[in-house]
């Protein structure tokens, strides 16, 4: 398993909202979730993101926007329009039904062709456990990325058909999202250059990724430098040199990093004994499992259990 795939494990679209609206300006609207990510796709009109600190991003049709978490945000029309008079609508999908709920936002229709229709795609997601969390640090407060339009027309097309389908129409767009966010973080990740984590980063390097996916794929294996050498085919000093140039840190340096955020995934998600939580990540006993992740977190794997 690569690190991507990993820390996109524990992260589900929780809901969906389809809309065409006509909004008459000045207009606002709240995304009130305080979800851990949200993203918005604008199949036409569009506005300006507006985050609880103030950031402005532009959206246009064609964008897909991510918004990093929890605290709520504002698409408007014009970023003015927050501090005068205006109309404000209010998108919440963590509700107690399984499904966005548009407050207030009159005028939904499909098909529009109104050259003023406000058309969006927004999923929240939900994350369970801890190990999106280091994905979640990687990520900037908002990204934006342009889709092609064909893309875009596919989106609608099928946001359309699962809402004209009742039976298991809720369940096919989470899913669609789900695949929406893989898609859009992949095209981040590849063209944000030094700015892509460094787990990101190395999957593109032919000596690293066949070690991440080693390491990601069966962090309870007695993994050394030279075993993880050999899965990359070259000498353990050239692997040794090329990883820690990379990854900013020596190989077993980053094994026992990961397995520390894979443990504490199992001991805040499961009923593992604190033992079988230590062979899951590839330690022997629990004595030398809980000195280690006490030197890494602070705190025994007990009373982490007990905190979280």
């Amino acid at each position: 398993m690569d690190p991507v795939s990993s820390l996109l494990n524990g992260i589900r679209a929780e809901g969906s909202a389809v809309s065409h609206a006509v909004l008459k300006a000045p207009w606002t609207i709240r995304f009130a979730d305080r979800a851990p990510l949200t993203m918005v796709t604008v199949l036409h009109g569009g506005g300006v993101l507006v985050l609880a600190d103030g950031t402005r991003r532009p959206v246009e049709p064609g964008d897909t926007a991510i918004v990093r978490g929890p605290e709520p945000f504002h698409l408007a029309d014009h970023p003015d329009s927050l501090n005068r008079p205006h109309i404000e609508y209010e998108i919440a999908c963590f509700t107690a039904d399984p499904e966005c709920v548009t407050e207030e936002l009159s005028g939904i229709h499909w098909g529009t062709n109104s050259a003023e229709a406000t058309a969006l795609i927004v999923g929240a997601y939900r994350t369970s456990g801890r190990r999106p969390d280091r994905l979640l640090r990687a990520l900037p407060p908002v990204l934006v990325i342009r889709e092609d339009v064909d893309t875009c027309d596919w989106l609608e097309k099928a946001a359309v058909d699962s809402a004209t389908n009742a039976a298991g129409s809720q369940a096919l767009m989470d899913r669609l999202l789900d695949w929406a966010l893989v898609c859009t973080l992949r095209t981040w990740f590849a063209h944000a250059g030094s700015a892509a984590p460094t787990w990101y980063r190395g999957m593109a390097d032919p000596v690293v990724a066949p070690a991440l996916e080693a390491i990601h794929g069966t962090p309870s294996r007695s993994w050394t430098v030279a075993s993880l050498a050999a899965q990359a085919g070259v000498s353990r000093a050239l692997f040794a040199k090329r990883f820690a140039e990379l990854m900013g840190r020596p190989p077993l340096s980053y094994l026992t990093e990961y397995r520390m955020d894979e443990a504490e995934d199992l001991l805040t998600a499961s009923d593992l004994t604190v033992a079988q939580v230590a062979k899951a990540v590839g330690y022997a006993d629990s004595f030398g499992f809980s000195a280690a992740f006490k030197r890494y977190r602070g705190m025994s794997p007990s009373a982490f259990r007990a905190a979280a």
